[in-house]
């Protein structure tokens, strides 16, 4: 009977042991909110100035101090850490604010970042530089990556769009009045068709014209159909729209030059202004042209293609250069992206200041990406198993880098949410030879009723 009740007593522990376990594994953020946020608290505050001495953070204390300290105690005079702020906890971590003592700067903090992630039990430790002295430190609790789930405030302005999620649990945006235009690489399967897909349909939920072009006969971005204002799925249809586009962004800089009286003859290059300076009620709808699989328009098999291709490449070049001020942006996307395409590929490549870099085939494609911007990221995006897809490394041309991963979502909603918004897609007369075909929904017939004849003898 007593080893019973023994056995009973053991098997409460062990339940809750190997259920915290569970929920570790199976919902992280449940076992952070009840588990791990506690924990890591306790651990932050039992051993914050002991850590900081550790990881060289902490530094002698002025004289005047040290002088107080011996005379009001008979304590060792310690080295002094940065001030810590209030911690606010989060469902996927911590936040604190430090305040730095004099000769530090955030580098330092940043350069133990490591250390501080395995002192205080966390997933990861991520810094961030909020005024001069003052840094943020934002504690993950678990790899948010694992499985998406974006954070529910993340209203955007026009323009917008937050498409994926940081490994610092923060919204990864959009931003193309920031980065106009955007290089999306990623070898078959690696995710680069589910961040196009979360970007054209947040995309249309705005008043933009959005402009698709598909060399692969439409197969990605014929589903958004009822949302494109214009759709080419070959090389011939892309040489025809390409110059009508080239065409829209001189109308767009006459119009700018018309109302700030700038002279007709005047060059592009030579105005400094854009869409944005002129009254709501006369600016053009922003318009964005998503490229899928670029390097299907610089193929050529024969010397006519080649002309061909040297045109487009030249407008493309035009609309990257000069189209921001006009409204008009680029996202291109690829396998590969480097000089082996052709004449211009390098001269493009460029001028599309954000990058996307998901899962490669080989080194030489993510430096394509990554490597004139932020080489240290090169082996970052070298690194990605082929079971994450959607996750990528993204760098600007500023040399900062993060990873993210985009969130799941099936093209059958995609395309509901692209046929729901439809109406939202501005009209544009110079494309609508480009408006691909939408056929109607299928009418679901009512279900007939019928009536049982009576029975008769």
């Amino acid at each position: 009977m007593t080893d019973l009740v023994t056995l009973a007593e053991l098997g409460s522990p062990l339940a809750v042991i190997g259920g915290a376990a569970y929920a570790r594994h199976a919902s992280p953020a449940a076992y952070w909110s009840t588990v791990g946020l506690p924990l890591s608290v306790a651990r932050l505050l039992a051993s914050y100035s002991s850590t900081m001495d550790a990881c060289g953070l902490a530094v002698e204390p002025s004289r005047w101090r040290a002088l107080a300290v011996r005379a009001t105690t008979r304590r060792e005079v310690r080295p002094v850490p940065p001030r810590r702020g209030i911690i606010r906890p989060t469902s996927t971590g911590l936040r604190m604010r430090l305040r730095l003592v004099p000769g530090q700067e955030p580098a330092d903090v940043a350069a133990s970042a490591e250390r501080l992630r395995h002192a205080w039990g966390v997933h990861a430790v991520h810094v961030r530089d909020v005024k001069p002295g003052v840094v943020e430190l934002r504690l993950v609790g678990f790899d948010v990556l694992r499985k998406v789930r974006m954070p529910r405030r993340s209203g955007s302005r026009p323009l917008e769009v937050p498409v994926a999620l940081r490994e610092d649990a923060t919204a990864f945006v959009r931003d193309y009045r920031t980065v106009p235009h955007e290089l999306v690489l990623g070898a078959t399967l690696s995710g680069k068709s589910m961040y196009l897909r979360n970007l054209v349909t947040g995309l249309a939920s705005q008043p933009v014209v959005l402009v698709g072009i598909d060399c692969k006969r439409g197969v990605e971005l014929a589903p958004f159909a009822p949302r494109l204002s214009a759709l080419a799925t070959d090389p011939d249809q892309a040489a025809e729209l390409l110059p009508v586009l080239v065409r829209e962004m001189e109308d767009r800089y006459d119009l700018i030059k018309t109302r700030q009286g700038i002279a007709p003859g005047t060059a592009e290059e030579l105005i400094t202004s854009d869409i944005w300076g002129l009254p709501e009620d006369e600016r053009p709808a922003p318009l964005v042209l998503v490229i899928d699989e670029i390097a299907e328009l610089f193929m050529v098999a024969t010397r006519k293609e080649e002309e061909r291709r040297d045109e487009m490449v030249t407008q493309l070049i035009r609309l990257a250069q000069v189209g921001r001020a006009a409204g008009i942006y680029l996202e291109v996307c690829g396998q590969r992206f480097g000089a082996e395409l052709g004449k211009g590929a390098t001269m493009l490549r460029a001028q599309l200041t954000g990058r996307v870099c998901h899962r490669v085939n080989d080194e030489a494609s993510a430096k394509m990406a990554l490597g004139d911007i932020a080489p240290e990221a090169v082996q970052a995006s070298c690194a990605i198993a082929p079971e994450l897809p959607g996750l990528a490394v993204v760098g600007d041309t500023s040399g900062g880098w993060s990873r993210i991963r985009t969130p799941y979502l099936s093209l059958a909603d995609a395309a509901a949410t692209c046929r729901a918004t439809a109406h939202l897609a501005p009209d544009v007369p110079a494309l609508n030879p480009f408006r691909p075909f939408v056929p109607p929904l299928p009418v679901a017939e009512p279900d007939s009723v019928a009536t049982a004849s009576p029975v008769t003898d």
